[in-house]
């Protein structure tokens, strides 16, 4: 599996991506983390010829895990789907995972998603509806019709943003759909979020304020099944915490701190 490295010393912090397979948008944070931990942010795997599933990135990410990490328990930071990966893989192996961070997770059932289809449309003003219309008629490539369709609609998910450039390499629209599809599946089956009941480890979840995620329900949904969950939202913060001028700076203090108090 591809991977980048950022850092060399320290405990081992894995980074997923969200998308799902949309790679390469938590690259500052690993650039930030890796001066405090040994950092590594493997790329999910992409289309196959086999349909994806959640169980075949679990079994990746514990392959990786096996192959690459010097601890034991490795801690995880992952970002909208790559959060939901994290709690995924801590329920079927849970005494292989160190702390969890989830970073503007999904959501976990209808009421959540609802939700947050809801917070989109009420945020979709004239010209993202145009530009995305404009996009889904004259952008032949699926791909790159997800990539851009991404990045025209991220003033629904940013609040207040230094920059637009997400740093996202590529995206890959049949394995994003066939994994969320997948996740919707065991969802709808009661399979997630009830496994999660499986997970030992410290688990914290950062959320915006603005997030059109609804925060707060999505951590409702999650403390019956970890009730040692902790929560922290953080005001004016949209999806992606590490680019937004005012609450970047409590985000990552915020995330070092607590990585260093469980990991070290």
């Amino acid at each position: 599996m591809y991977h980048r490295r950022y850092g060399e010393n320290g405990p081992t912090v894995i980074l997923l991506h969200g998308g799902p397979a949309v790679p390469g948008f938590m690259a500052p944070v690993g650039r930030r983390l890796g001066r405090d931990f040994r950092v590594l942010e493997p790329w999910q795997r992409d289309r196959d010829p086999e349909r994806l599933t959640v169980a075949r990135h679990v079994t990746d990410l514990r392959d990786f895990i096996t192959e690459h990490a010097t601890d034991a328990k490795p801690a995880l930071v992952g970002s909208s789907w790559g959060a939901m990966l994290a709690l995924a893989h801590a329920a079927e192996h849970p005494d292989n995972v160190g702390p969890i961070v989830m970073i503007g997770s999904g959501t976990f059932d209808r009421a959540s998603r609802k939700r947050m289809h809801e917070l989109i449309e009420e945020r979709m003003t004239p010209d993202i509806k145009a530009e995305v219309a404009h996009i889904k008629r004259d952008v032949a490539d699926p791909d790159e019709r997800l990539q851009q369709t991404g990045q025209a609609i991220l003033p629904i998910y940013a609040h207040d943003p230094v920059t637009t450039d997400l740093e996202i390499d590529h995206a890959d629209a049949k394995a994003h759909l066939e994994t969320w599809s997948d996740m919707i599946r065991l969802q709808e089956s009661g399979t997630y979020p009830a496994a999660f009941t499986a997970i030992t480890s410290p688990v914290l979840m950062l959320h915006g304020d603005v997030d059109p995620h609804p925060g707060s329900m999505i951590r409702d949904t999650l403390l019956p099944v970890i009730p040692h969950l902790e929560y922290h939202e953080f005001p004016n913060c949209g999806h992606y915490p590490w680019i937004e001028r005012v609450a970047s700076d409590a985000f990552y203090e915020l995330l070092i701190n607590w990585l260093n108090n469980q990991l070290c």
